[in-house]
C-alpha cells in the first residue's frame, strides 16, 4: 500500500489577483534547492487519523499556527516516489506573516557518518506566489493541485 500524506494549499486573494502559500523543506539537502522544491504543508497521515485532520495538525506543525475555516477536497496526488498526497484548499488571511511562521524540528544526522545528531526545521521559510511562479517552485508531482485550485476558483 502506497504511503499517504495530508496536506492544504493556502491561498489568498489580493485585489483581482491569487496568491498560494508554499513552504520551503529546511535542513541540508534542501538548503541550496530552489525551483522545483517548494511543497504545500503536509506529513504523513497517523494510522486510523482522519485525512483532513491529518492536514491540519501538519500544516499547524509546519507553519506554528492553526488553520480553520472552510477547507474544499481538491483531490488525491501520486507523486514520482509513489507516495499519495491528499488535498485541500482553504482561503487564508491576505494579511498572514509568512515571515512568522515558527515550523517544528526533525532531528537527523549531520554531517553524514559524524555520529552527531543535528536539529533541522521541517520548513525554514515559507512565501506567498502567484500561480505561474508558484508552477517554477512546486515539487512536479503537486503542480497538479495548483491547476486543480484555480480551476476551482474560476
Amino acid at each position: 500500500m502506497a504511503i499517504r500524506s495530508a496536506g492544504l494549499l493556502l491561498y489568498r486573494r489580493v485585489s483581482s489577483n491569487i496568491e498560494v502559500l508554499l513552504v520551503h523543506p529546511g535542513g541540508p539537502f534542501w538548503a541550496r534547492k530552489d525551483e522545483a522544491a517548494w511543497s504545500i504543508p503536509k506529513g504523513l497521515i497517523e494510522p486510523g487519523e482522519d485525512e483532513l485532520a491529518a492536514a491540519i495538525r501538519e500544516t499547524t506543525e509546519e507553519l506554528g499556527f492553526a488553520v480553520d475555516g472552510r477547507f474544499t477536497p481538491l483531490g488525491e496526488y501520486r507523486q514520482p516516489g509513489g507516495k499519495i498526497v491528499v488535498a485541500w484548499s482553504i482561503e487564508a488571511d491576505p494579511v498572514l506573516d509568512v515571515n512568522a511562521i515558527r515550523s517544528c524540528e526533525f532531528e537527523m544526522e549531520w554531517p553524514p557518518r559524524s555520529g552527531r545528531l543535528k536539529s533541522f526545521p521541517e520548513v525554514d521559510r515559507a512565501a506567498w506566489f502567484s500561480p505561474p511562479d508558484a508552477a517554477i517552485k512546486l515539487l512536479r508531482g503537486q503542480r497538479t493541485m495548483l491547476a486543480d485550485l484555480l480551476t476551482h476558483l474560476e
